[in-house]
């Protein structure tokens, strides 16, 4: 039987240390807990929520109905061979953990994607990406409880229809599924993948010139502590924008006026420019704004400095929005959901 708190306190269930509070909370621990919740949402004409590890969430105001916590851990071998290995992992396991664990056993692809917040259940559903890397590079399927029929069903690679920041469970199958277990097939046999951002760099510094996986990771954590304030100390949920791809003309034009603003060119032919370098531009990197701000080291990430309410963030994320709009013409989207 799963435990329905009312009136929760959702304090130790997000990131940015907003105040809010759950009409209801329930956390789920297997896939019968999931079938539960829904019937209990169900009798009772409640509205469905479902978080992991809160860490890509604004709460603008107290969530009405059943929110839904999912704590599905456990990693198992399904598969092994002398070159890979497959894995299947609770939803509810906090990413970084399963990071962890894969090098501990020296299993190997997602070595790069060290540090970021949030749990393995969320990884696809923002096809989640960091120096080079995309989680469908190494997902295999995902098992996840349908909200109306209860039923467990499985989405393949091509199915979850993955992108940039995305997936079919953020546009035509949003707030249909629970996820459950994902799997992952991960290499056996190391192949580094250094080439972007500071990783080689960050790897010179530290004296390494034969680096391992378990190097990389070491890196990228070195270089995301760096730059990103940790959640624990000051509320945030990593990049609130998103990476705008914009087309080529349109780049080369704005080039003409910003001779410096960085571009990466996209199979599509477009081009990706860092959001972060915009809202630099637009004078808001380290801006305070009343409780919160853009992170001094960071643009593309607002903080709570200790008071801020929900609203108060939102509010500062529709000026930045505004600015970068006004000065460049680029529509940013958010990466944080607004709830």
């Amino acid at each position: 039987m799963i435990e329905i708190k009312q009136q929760a306190d959702l304090k130790n269930y997000h990131t940015f240390g907003v105040p809010a509070i759950a009409e209801y909370l329930a956390e789920v621990h297997s896939i019968e807990d999931i079938r539960e919740a829904i019937d209990y949402a169900r009798s009772n004409n409640l509205k469905l929520n479902v978080f992991g590890g809160g860490s890509n969430v604004l709460f603008k105001t107290n969530p009405k109905g059943l929110t839904v916590v999912n704590k599905i851990t456990g990693v198992e071998v399904v598969r092994e061979t002398e070159k890979e290995v497959e894995l299947s992992v609770g939803a509810g396991e906090i990413w970084h953990d399963f990071v962890l664990y894969c090098l501990d056993h020296k299993y190997y692809g997602i070595e790069n994607l060290s540090l970021i917040p949030g749990t393995v259940g969320a990884a696809p559903m923002q096809n989640i990406g960091a120096y080079g890397v995309e989680i469908k590079e190494v997902f295999k399927h995902l098992d996840a409880v349908h909200r109306e029929t209860k039923e467990l069903e499985r989405f393949n690679n091509e199915e979850c229809q993955f992108g940039y920041r995305t997936s079919v469970f953020k546009t035509t199958q949003r707030d249909k599924y629970i996820i459950a277990r994902v799997n992952f097939v991960l290499s056996k046999v190391p192949e580094l993948n250094i080439s972007y951002g500071a990783i080689s760099q960050t790897l010179n510094e530290m004296g390494i010139s034969s680096p391992t996986p378990e190097d990389v990771s070491k890196a990228v954590i070195h270089i995301r502590s760096s730059k990103l304030p940790d959640p624990s100390k000051i509320g945030n949920a990593g990049s609130f924008f998103k990476n705008p791809s914009i087309p080529n003309e349109a780049y080369e034009k704005l080039k003409m006026q910003f001779p410096n603003m960085p571009g990466y060119s996209q199979p599509d032919e477009t081009v990706k420019v860092p959001a972060g370098w915009l809202i630099e531009q637009c004078g808001w990197k380290g801006k305070k704004v009343g409780n919160t701000g853009a992170h001094k080291n960071q643009a593309l990430v607002l903080v709570n400095y200790g008071n801020a309410k929900g609203q108060e963030i939102f509010d500062l994320s529709e000026q930045i929005l505004k600015s970068v709009r006004d000065k460049f013409g680029i529509n940013l989207e958010r990466e944080v959901n607004i709830i």
